[in-house]
């Protein structure tokens, strides 16, 4: 087993960075996929990697797992550079790419097996380390049967158990839920969550925006070989406009004193008004733009109470990561309403 894990494949701890790179560059001919991008992404945490197809995310998972090499820049992975050290990266790191690397012509014990085989384990510790992991992803069942029998879900289970059989401080996962159902995509979401209350660092890419939501402690978007923005997804959710909070009235006459109300306060422009809203009067409701932060939200509300403006209902509207994903990338492609938060 490589010197990075511990007994039964709980990883060792990660001092500094679990992933670091400054101006990583890469090309192919004449166009260059990766044009000197920067990350640091802490241990432990789940970094998510965005953008349309073709945009490099995989060749960034190729280089700072070694399998290619940069043309220019440096990156160091569990503290190893990938130029000077690529064996102490392949021993701190597993990776699940694309494509399955499941054998469909042996059974999943055999798969894992063959795994602890590559990882020299001895075959007492290989029968061990399986047998844990069989279990901790809920294919004892179906281990002794052949993984071409497997569904889409399973072998993709199977496909990370493998990964995990060396104990690996640090997971590289490529679009680990393309092609997966919504149930077994949650299960995977599951599968993440508690590889990184273990201690591992995940480093994920995705084309589903709500699974970035959902998983990452940093999300960064990257768009033409460059990250066009990073940082956690409310911080991006805030640099794009549109968030709102929504008041709506049952009682006509509280809905006209609001919007009067309003109205004057924003003619005035006095120091700690409310902004103007846009108003429906066929639903009594008004529109007020907000980013959604909480001091933001603080401030309109505690103006609400000094205006005495009472709504029966309050809803705030934040721009979502299609919104995020589509504003940096320059895309048109049609998106899914956005989610209020109530």
């Amino acid at each position: 087993m490589p010197t990075s894990s511990r007994p039964g494949g709980r990883p060792s701890p990660t001092t500094g960075p679990a992933v670091r790179a400054v101006g990583l560059r890469k090309s192919y001919g004449d166009k260059t996929v990766l044009d000197g991008i920067d990350l640091h992404i802490p241990a432990g945490s789940v970094f998510a990697l965005l953008g349309p197809n073709g945009a490099g995310k995989t060749t960034a998972v190729k280089i700072l797992s070694t399998l290619i090499a940069a043309d220019g820049g440096q990156a160091q992975v569990a503290g190893h550079d990938v130029a000077t050290s690529p064996d102490g990266v392949r021993a701190a790191i597993g990776v699940t790419g694309q494509f399955s690397a499941v054998d469909g012509l042996i059974t999943g014990e055999e798969n894992m097996l063959l795994m602890a085989d590559l990882h020299h384990l001895s075959k007492r510790e290989g029968r061990r380390v399986t047998a844990e992991l069989l279990e901790r992803f809920d294919l004892v069942d179906a281990a002794r049967k052949p993984a071409q029998s497997y569904s889409g879900g399973m072998r993709r289970r199977l496909d990370i158990a493998m990964t995990l059989v060396g104990g690996p401080r640090i997971i590289f996962l490529d679009e680990p839920t393309t092609g997966l159902d919504p149930r077994s995509r949650h299960n995977m979401w599951r599968i993440i969550r508690e590889l990184v209350s273990d201690g591992v660092t995940v480093f994920l890419t995705t084309q589903y925006l709500e699974e970035a939501d959902e998983l990452a402690d940093r999300i960064a978007v990257l768009n033409d070989g460059r990250i066009a923005a990073e940082g956690s997804a409310d911080e991006l959710k805030r640099l794009i406009p549109g968030g709102h909070v929504r008041l709506r009235f049952t009682d006509p006459s509280a809905y006209r004193h609001a919007a009067v109300t309003l109205r004057e306060a924003t003619t005035a422009r006095a120091p700690g008004s409310a902004p103007g809203a846009a108003v429906d009067d066929e639903a009594l409701a008004l529109q007020i733009p907000s980013d959604g932060s909480q001091r933001e939200l603080r401030s309109l509300l505690d103006w609400l109470d000094s205006a005495g403006i009472e709504a029966d209902e309050l809803t705030v509207h934040t721009p979502d990561l299609d919104d995020v994903f589509f504003a940096l990338t320059g895309s048109t492609v049609p998106h899914q309403p956005r989610k209020d938060v109530r």
